[in-house]
């Protein structure tokens, strides 16, 4: 299993908290890639939700993560 950025981001808009079901429902719905639907469907089950996407790919950047100068605008 294998996460990027590009993948991660098609499961931005989840149903958070979601269980691996829910969430490979919700990958083939919104057309992801087929290879966001093979990392959900490794992920463990143990039948409790995932509350965010940091808990399927913990190195998920946050808006904390990026450096924005404000000033700017």
């Amino acid at each position: 299993m294998y996460w990027t950025l590009e993948l991660a981001s098609h499961l931005e808009d989840a149903p958070w908290p979601a269980t691996k079901d829910e969430l490979i429902d919700y990958g083939i719905r919104s057309g992801a890639p087929v290879e966001v639907i093979e990392n959900l469907q490794a992920l463990e089950d143990d039948g409790e939700p995932y509350e965010t996407i940091e808990e399927i790919w913990p190195d998920y950047p946050t808006k904390e993560d990026f450096f924005f100068n404000e000033d700017e605008y």
